[in-house]
């Protein structure tokens, strides 16, 4: 109860001694400390001149939903006026499908114009997962994470399908959740958060910000939203995917999407032959299925090379051992194949969630949960408050503050030996040494 009525505090005001652990500095930048407060601004009614800038994102979704509307009606009418039908697929070339794929470079341009993301679109998703988790680097996506790795590990096409709706599900409920944590609590309720409460609560600013909390002085950043959005776009669609697929009408146009290992089975292949490169169509099959394995291993190789640490040594071993197959690779059985592939994008998974866990530590997190505050230094060895003396009167070793090591005892060095000195005129001193 004193914790809870010390922090409460008009805005503007000051609170109680010992009543927060933010610091002088940060009381001044803080929502509820550094002024008054107008309660609209939480409902996001504030006063803004011109009035243009203040409606003018509202102006422009209302324009992109009236032309959607007139693009539609005007599609619906042209059919109706000439008696056509709506395409199933809803493509934009109606008489390209997957019979015209291999039949020149201009119809497979339009053939993945219709289905790029009918084929390609559990890849983009991927890309959107790793792209949250890159763009945030907090701890809500260590969540991401855990749900790349489940999908991953299913490896099998209708699995990931069965499982995609709860996925779905589990990104509108996030969202929802991290936009509540956006808005936060009414600055007027003249209340702190819990978590600022005390100087005896082990947290600090950076550590509030990487645990994305509601916080007066670092905010959640609203526009780490849009990567999610953009991800919940990319899931959703990939759910209708998963649905079209199923149905004749998109199996008749655009392919199947089964995930089929063992072609000896089906010796059935209505790919033709590109090996011989009879057109521009097949160089470029060419070149995808024959050196991007190649481009692959190079991109792996940077990666481990630009970066010297551990997590890069995992790379370069991984790369030096796919080289040593080579293109004899490329000829073993599938399954066999995608065993070491599988291999290298765990470890990929496994790296990235381990530096957004590291990452605390750069936060900041380090200092409030694991180690002690630093004693001053002893007077007179010119090191300055705050720092401790360590082997050979130096600086304190970040490794003994990180990992609590205790402090090494400074060794005895061995101390020169110069002349006694002596009062008497020179040359008539006793001949003598002291320890200087």
């Amino acid at each position: 109860l004193p914790a809870l009525l010390g922090a409460i505090a008009p805005p503007g005001g000051s609170p109680q001694h010992n009543a927060t652990n933010l610091s002088p500095e940060e009381l001044g930048n803080s929502t509820l400390y550094r002024g008054p407060v107008d309660p609209a601004n939480w409902f996001g009614i504030r006063k803004g001149f011109p009035n243009l800038g203040y409606i003018q994102n509202h102006l422009l979704v209302l324009l992109l939903l009236v032309f959607e509307a007139v693009v539609y009606r005007r599609q619906e009418y042209y059919r109706k006026q000439f008696q056509l039908v709506a395409p199933v697929t809803e493509t934009i070339f109606e008489d390209v499908s997957r019979e015209h794929l291999d039949h020149g470079l201009i119809s497979c341009a339009k053939y993945f114009f219709n289905y790029f993301y009918y084929k390609f679109g559990l890849e983009i998703c991927f890309l959107m997962m790793v792209n949250v988790i890159g763009q945030r680097m907090n701890f809500m996506v260590i969540l991401h994470g855990c749900w790349l790795i489940v999908i991953l590990t299913r490896r099998r096409r209708a699995a990931i399908a069965r499982l995609w709706p709860k996925y779905c599900l589990f990104l509108v409920v996030f969202l929802l959740y991290q936009y509540l944590l956006c808005v936060g609590m009414p600055p007027a309720l003249c209340m702190d958060y819990p978590w600022r409460w005390s100087h005896s609560l082990p947290i600090n600013s950076a550590l509030i910000k990487w645990l994305y909390l509601p916080d007066f002085y670092v905010a959640p950043k609203s526009t780490n939203l849009i990567n999610d959005f953009v991800l919940l776009l990319c899931a959703a669609q990939q759910w209708r995917v998963f649905v079209a697929e199923r149905t004749e009408e998109w199996l008749q146009a655009a392919g199947e999407n089964a995930d089929r290992l063992d072609l000896a089975r089906d010796p059935h292949n209505p790919t033709p032959n590109f090996i011989h490169c009879r057109s521009y169509l097949d160089m470029v099959k060419v070149v995808v299925f024959r050196y991007l394995f190649w481009f692959v291993l190079v991109v792996v190789f940077i990666t481990g090379a630009t970066r010297i640490s551990l997590f890069g040594l995992g790379y370069l071993l991984a790369c030096f051992y796919l080289l040593l197959f080579g293109t004899a690779m490329l000829r073993k059985p599938a399954r066999a194949r995608l065993v070491l592939w599988d291999c290298l994008i765990l470890y990929n998974i496994t790296v990235i969630i381990s530096k957004n866990m590291l990452s605390v530590r750069a936060s900041g997190g380090q200092r409030c949960l694991t180690c002690p505050p630093l004693p001053p230094a002893s007077q007179g060895d010119g090191q300055g408050p705050g720092l401790l003396p360590a082997r050979g009167g130096g600086r304190h070793h970040l490794g003994q503050h990180l990992l609590l090591l205790p402090l090494a005892p400074a060794p005895r060095l061995p101390q020169p030996l110069l002349p006694a000195r002596h009062a008497g005129p020179p040359g008539l001193g006793p001949a003598g040494l002291q320890v200087g």
